[in-house]
């Protein structure tokens, strides 16, 4: 899989003239090779159900006269380019007009992606139907036809559908349309069935290729979804386009475990898909390239052609800026496993993986805040699920939310046996029966604090606030201690607000009085009794990530891999590189303005001087440089902690330690 990738989306509606008329294959070699490109993704068939080619399964562009994508193929194989082949599974317009029945309804009817016909957008099919096999016979025209260098598959998932042909399915089958635990069971059924055929329609001809299937997320915990895509996985993450710059760090550290490789897709918009004239500032893409490196992955970067067929001079310049850096660093980034010292057991995946009954959601704002902490932290983590192998980590997370039924507690006691430590918050920990806590962090479980908000006092000096106590806003839990150590305690306030009673603007004060555990510490590791990383998430206070680093500090002692003087808006990975015998530790800066509504934007890069590193190895080191500039960088290695100083850091850096 090449490093260097742009997806070019082409979506054209029948209402504009003269497609791909300014189509000039020199023109699209020259730009590939202003903006660093190795591989391409382009277009058979768009949302507006359109193809840019000769079909005898599907319908050419009205407007387009020439093959344009044998046309593009022909060009960026020239040149070495790579070419994988894009086609709408999920939207074909054109073809929705026709057949409305093959839509995806919602109980009352209406479709999705927009409700009816009379709203512009797109309608989505279900695979559940005979629109199936027109998909296939799509791909497999393809595949026949052209020498795609792989097969991308857009707008697929697993998802809820109440059409005609779902419902005569739930009936045959003896399925309650009106339970959806059972209507769960079909709509599985119809994603598997789906790439099922779609993998053995590209397949059959061409036995090596690629297929991608993209849901815009790789579901934490659903590892068999993963895995039904043949060769990679793209991490679709455009920080403008509502994901935000933390998002794909946190899906990074759950995928790269997963035995694939994978990209990280962003974008060159100001926003997101489908904008015209948008773009962001060359050090954003910089960035965000540098972080696809520093988190195993390769890059894939979104445009969007023009429907004249003219590649934008523009847009190469702004890609050929962050990807002539790429190529320069490519030969420290192939082949990497990321180096964790934490395992943060991903709510999502939880749920996924049905071990939080009752939801179903894939996101998780527990995910989301214990994620930011360990970034803002410069913790070497990985998201897992309860398929991984907890032992290789010294500290287990288990975030808010989850609940440990037996065979959870026979792989956490597993851990906790061989010398792993656990940090356990809120609700987590807890045999759902209410029995109490699964493994022994000092505590005493009794009950939901009926309070909330309440307050956190630490029974230790605490950061630039000493002993001051801190309203916490998540949900607490009552506990006492039970032969451990106290390290933090709970006061309650006079009274919840209600109606009848309330003081001040927002919550009522502490009482200084009803103090009693809310964080303790025994043999099996510490317990905090709030769900503070959803907190986190929501609130941002950073006491609640003081209260965190102390503890993980404390858990993990010596044994800490990495300290670093680099800023908290600052982000840190270690990969391994054993093929070379070395360790390769990226560092980024870039700080991330908020502009106009909700949105991230890094225009200034400004650089960071004399980062003091120390990385702790059991392998004698036998030198230290910068990469790609391959500048030997001074250190000492004594009592198996390696210690240098970067002199300067401008957005991205790679420090390769050999062995």
């Amino acid at each position: 899989m090449r490093f260097r990738q742009v997806h070019l989306d082409f979506h054209t509606s029948e209402h504009i003239p003269a497609i791909g008329a300014q189509f000039d294959k020199v023109q699209f070699q020259s730009m590939l090779k202003l903006g660093h490109v190795d591989s391409i993704t382009i277009f058979s068939k768009c949302h507006h159900g359109w193809s840019y080619h000769p079909t005898s399964v599907s319908v050419q562009h009205p407007n387009l006269t020439f093959d344009l994508l044998g046309a593009q193929i022909e060009a960026a194989h020239e040149i070495d380019v790579k070419t994988p082949v894009y086609i709408s599974a999920g939207l074909d317009e054109k073809l929705a007009r026709l057949h409305p029945e093959w839509l995806i309804r919602k109980p009352n009817e209406e479709t999705v992606w927009v409700r009816d016909f009379l709203t512009a957008g797109y309608h989505e099919f279900c695979f559940n139907s005979p629109y199936l096999d027109v998909l296939v016979a799509q791909i497999e025209e393809v595949v026949q036809n052209y020498d795609a260098d792989g097969i991308f598959l857009d707008i697929v998932g697993i998802r809820e559908c109440y059409c005609q042909n779902c419902i005569r399915s739930a009936r045959e089958r003896g399925i309650n349309p009106l339970d959806k635990a059972e209507m769960y069971v079909l709509w599985e059924e119809t994603y598997a069935r789906y790439t099922e055929r779609t993998n053995a329609a590209a397949q059959q001809f061409k036995p090596e290729i690629s297929v991608f299937h993209n849901g815009s997320h790789i579901a934490h915990g659903r590892r068999d979804l993963a895995l039904r895509n043949t060769q990679h996985l793209e991490l679709e993450s455009l920080p403008t386009g509502g994901w935000g710059y933390d998002h794909f760090p946190m899906s990074a550290r759950y995928v790269q475990q997963l035995g694939l490789p994978f990209l990280g897709m962003t974008g060159k918009f100001h926003l997101s898909w489908g904008e015209f004239g948008g773009f962001k500032h060359p050090n954003a893409l910089r960035y965000e390239a540098a972080l696809s490196l520093a988190n195993g992955a390769r890059c894939s970067i979104g445009d969007q052609l023009h429907p004249d067929g003219a590649m934008d001079e523009a847009t190469y310049r702004l890609i050929g800026a962050a990807y002539g850096e790429v190529e320069e660093k490519e030969a420290w980034c192939v082949d990497v496993t990321n180096t964790a010292d934490i395992a943060l057991f991903s709510v999502a995946a939880a749920i996924a993986e049905g071990y939080i009954p009752g939801e179903r959601s894939t996101n998780s704002l527990s995910d989301t805040g214990a994620a930011r902490m360990l970034l803002e932290g410069h913790y070497l983590f990985d998201l897992v699920d309860s398929i991984s192998d907890w032992t290789t980590y010294s500290v287990l997370i288990l975030p808010d939310k989850i609940s440990i039924n037996p065979t959870l507690a026979a792989k956490l006691n597993e851990y906790v046996l061989q010398g792993g430590k656990v940090l356990a918050t809120g609700e987590s920990g807890l045999d759902p029966n209410g029995s109490g806590f699964a493994v022994d962090c000092g505590a005493k479980w009794l009950s939901v604090n009926p309070y909330c908000p309440d307050f956190f006092v630490p029974a230790m000096d605490f950061g630039y606030l000493g002993k001051a106590e801190f309203v916490m806003y998540g949900q607490g839990q009552k506990i006492e201690e039970s032969g451990g150590e106290t390290l933090g305690l709970r006061e309650n306030p006079y009274f919840n607000r209600d109606f009848n009673h309330f003081s001040s603007h927002q919550h009522t004060p502490g009482d200084k009085q009803s103090r009693e555990p809310g964080m303790t510490e025994g043999p099996a590791g510490i317990y905090i009794a709030w769900n503070l990383f959803e907190d986190y998430a929501k609130k941002g206070s950073l006491m609640q990530r003081n209260i965190v680093q102390y503890a993980l500090d404390r858990l993990l002692a010596a044994g800490k891999t990495l300290r670093t003087s680099l800023p908290a808006q600052g982000v840190t990975t270690i990969q391994s590189q054993d093929s070379n015998n070395r360790l390769v530790h990226h560092l980024l800066y870039a700080s991330p303005v908020r502009r106009g509504e909700n949105i991230e934007i890094i225009e200034d890069i400004l650089p960071l001087y004399d980062i003091h590193n120390e990385v702790r190895t059991n392998r004698e080191v036998s030198g230290v440089y910068l990469a790609p500039q391959n500048e030997p960088l001074p250190f000492v290695y004594k009592d198996g902690v390696v210690s240098y100083t970067l002199p300067k850091l401008l957005c991205h850096q790679m420090i390769v330690i050999d062995f």
